[in-house]
């Protein structure tokens, strides 16, 4: 069976530690089998530094999920190990691996996945809870990471009471309270405009750039991605390629390359019908992450 390694995320490294945040080396994914088999990841080598920003990019079905979900613990690899901290994962229990995924990896997904019964500030102490470690000084970080994603007067909302944008920020809130080395980010501008998709970038640059945190992000955004410090982009499971951020045009370009040559709809970019498959513009390369003065990286 496969593995995965983690380090201290914003802490300094300890002498000794491993260079990298992340690890994965010779990665497969299979589901299925004999001629039903489908291969998603093959043979992927990949890492992440200690406190980048990458952004991982490809068409429709290139694996892109699967890889962020295998990195967080999610789902198990056919092959290959990955490394988060140093630390193999195939040799640890379901109870370490739950440990890990609670203390070590915040997640945020496209769906934002609040409870609806609960208001804003439950939601986001909800890990403390499940880890039955609910205490003043929890307490007191739930207000200030609502706080600090402009929705501190909004702590006692439902979800059903907020924008889309507004969830968003919660779920990143939720997803910092315990303090992850490691974020991983899946879609996370995927249902929202283009103003609340760069508010949420600019949240996502920002606990990179003052906190340290590394940052994993799955997007479809050309100028999403272009924010990190480097994009790495797959292909029919494999890395195809990377370039470093800072660069919209630059994406556009090895991202349009990537799509099927019989592509019949052209992709969508920060919730516009802007096609790069067919070579389209995408508002002046600003895209989402100008919409709320986002800085590329570099």
């Amino acid at each position: 069976m496969a593995s995965i390694a983690i380090t201290d995320g914003a802490a300094a490294a300890p002498a000794g530690a491993p260079a990298a945040a992340v690890t994965v080396a010779g990665l497969q994914k299979v589901y299925g089998s004999g001629g039903a088999a489908t291969t998603a990841l093959d043979r992927v080598d990949m890492s992440f530094a200690r406190g980048e920003f990458v952004a991982i990019m490809g068409p429709s079905g290139s694996g892109k999920s699967t890889l962020l979900h295998i990195v967080g613990a999610l789902e198990s690899p056919t092959g290959g190990h990955v490394e988060v901290a140093g630390r193999r994962l195939d040799g640890m229990s379901e109870r370490e691996l739950t440990a890990l995924r609670r203390d070590h990896i915040g997640f945020v997904f496209q769906f934002f996945n609040l409870l609806p019964s609960l208001s804003a500030i439950e939601n986001v102490l909800l890990p403390a809870l499940i880890a039955r470690r609910l205490d003043d000084g929890l307490r007191e970080r739930a207000r200030a990471l609502l706080e600090r994603v402009g929705l501190g007067e909004r702590a006692a909302h439902l979800p059903s009471e907020l924008s889309g944008g507004e969830q968003q920020r919660v779920s990143i809130a939720r997803a910092m309270l315990m303090s992850p080395q490691l974020l991983l980010a899946d879609e996370p501008t995927g249902n929202l405009d283009s103003r609340a998709g760069g508010q949420v970038l600019r949240l996502l640059r920002e606990l990179n750039r003052d906190e340290g945190h590394t940052v994993a992000m799955v997007t479809h955004d050309p100028s999403a991605a272009a924010i990190a410090d480097r994009v790495v982009f797959l292909r029919d499971g494999r890395v195809a390629g990377e370039v470093a951020g800072g660069d919209t045009h630059r994406v556009i370009e090895l991202f349009t390359s990537l799509q099927p040559r019989d592509a019949s709809e052209p992709a969508l970019v920060g919730g516009s019908a802007a096609g790069i498959a067919g070579g389209a513009d995408i508002a002046g390369a600003g895209g989402i992450a100008s919409a709320a003065g986002v800085e590329p990286a570099g």
